[in-house]
Order: structure tokens, then sequence, then C-alpha cells
């Protein structure tokens, strides 16, 4: 598998191939932050996707329980949206955000859930786009929906909570949030404090420079190595967006991808089944 990142530079050589562009910058805070910042500016050709509107589904299932704060879509309506602004398996796809990649990191792993193989991911995101003095514009493009196709098998896995809670004590686990969150020190958006027991941490941030972009490969090798990290490891962050931060730095590296707990955090620790752990160091 090639590298999942691009450069601003690759991205230039590749705009001729005409990529479908996605925009998707995020603010957790402010739901609207990423919608003004792209009408204010955005990269020529992108498009605007809203992380909760057009990648998640239902907080809630037909029973009533809370699926977690940003929950997977149904793929066959994930497709659709997508086939609205001109997507299908032949056409390479880049994810673009401000800088830190982690809604980008998100909307590649869907990609790959649907079964796309050429999907990428800005590194740097339009902070290096406009730092290497490249232009934005306020127009949005015009797109081109294309007709249903069957989707393909997913390229990456998943597990749900039920499953997750039978394995615990098998199976490795990484948490992808700060530190303090996951020792259960700090909770600023879930039900409770702490992180699912037998799980490490690796903060997703660490996944980057100083310079808002990925460590280089065998940098991200050397630092994960301490994690053994496996296509059977598990992967987990507050609502299933962070996660895939890591889960795409495993790609880079060239190392397996492990499996996302899509819930994560925000639905195992509102179900007051579940088992939970605070104050464990790695």
């Amino acid at each position: 598998m090639k590298s999942p990142l691009i450069t601003v530079a690759e991205l230039q050589g590749l705009l001729p191939q005409d990529p479908l562009l996605l925009d998707i910058r995020f603010d957790l805070g402010d739901a609207e932050a990423g919608r003004r910042a792209y009408a204010a500016g955005h990269l020529p050709g992108s498009f605007y996707l809203h992380l909760d509107e057009d990648c998640c589904g239902p907080k809630r299932d037909a029973g009533g329980a809370f699926r977690g704060r940003h929950p997977l879509p149904d793929r066959e309506v994930f497709a659709a949206r997508l086939r609205q602004l001109g997507w299908h398996y032949k056409r390479p796809v880049v994810c673009i955000e401000s800088a830190s990649g982690m809604f980008a990191a998100r909307l590649w792993w869907m990609l790959r859930w649907l079964g796309h193989e050429d999907v990428l991911v800005l590194d740097g995101g339009l902070n290096a786009w406009t730092a290497a003095g490249e232009p934005l514009c306020a127009e949005a493009p015009d797109a081109r929906p294309q007709p249903p196709f069957p989707l393909r098998e997913p390229l990456v896995e998943r597990l749900d909570k039920a499953t997750l809670r039978a394995s615990l004590g098998r199976v490795a686990m990484v948490d992808a949030r700060a530190a303090e969150r996951f020792r259960g020190e700090v909770e600023p958006l879930d039900a409770h404090a702490g992180h699912i027991p037998g799980a490490r941490n690796r903060p997703f941030g660490e996944n980057l420079g100083a310079d808002g972009r990925f460590k280089p490969a065998e940098q991200l090798r050397a630092e994960w190595a301490a994690l053994h990290p496996s296509k059977d490891t598990v992967h987990s962050c507050g609502s299933g967006v962070s996660a895939c931060h890591n889960l795409l730095a495993l790609a880079a590296a060239g190392l397996p991808v492990g499996r996302l707990y899509g819930g994560s955090w925000s639905e195992w620790s509102a179900d007051p089944a579940m088992p939970l752990a605070r104050h464990t160091r790695n």
C-alpha cells in the first residue's frame, strides 16, 4: 500500500487527473465553523463535507440506545452523498482540512470503508497549501452526480461494542485521546471519565511534527513499535474520529492498520453495563 499522505507538490501534479477534493474542516466546539471557513476560502475545486451532517449516522439505534457522538452512517447513505458530488471508484479522492488531519483521517477511513483504494490526505492541510503560496477561492465547484453503482467490500475493519466487550482481556487496544482524558483526570465531553479496560494510550497528536505534518515514516514506525500494532489491534478515541488519525499514521508508516471501534468512549461510557478503568499509565 502506498502512503496515504500527499504533499502540496504531489497534489499539484495530481490535479490534471481530476481528483475529487473534499474539504472536511470542523470544530467540535462550533459545528458551523468549518462551513464558514470553507465559504471564506477553500482549495479551488473542492467540495465541503460536514462531519455531523454528511459523515455520521443517527446517534441512537432503533431501540433508543446511544451509539456515540459521531456514529458511522449507513454505507449506502454515505456513498449516495459522495455520488452527488461526483464520486466513483476510478476517481482519486483527496481529503483536506486545516492542519492536523484529524477529520480528514476520519474521511480517509470512511472512503476505505466504502472500498475506495485511491484516497489520500493532504499532509498539513490547507495550512500547508497556503504556506506554499497556493491560492484559495470562494466559489463552490459544479458537481457531477453519478448514478448508483454496487459498493465494493471494505478495505478496513470495524467492530461494535458487544464484540469488543466479549473480547476484553484478549485483544490489544489503543486509545487516541489526550493523556489526561485517557487517565480519567478530566472528561469534558462524555458521560464518565476513564478508558476501556486494557487499553493503552497513544494521543493522536504525537503522530505530528512541530510543523503540523505527519512525522516521517521511519519515526512513526519506531514510536509505534512499543505498542506492537497488528491488524487485530482495536483503535478507539472519544467518538471514533481521532482514532482514525492513528490508523492513518500506521498506514503512512507501513504498519498493520487495525480495527476501529466507531462508538469509542462516548458510546462505551454511556452504557452502565460496560466496565471502566481510570488512572492507569502506559
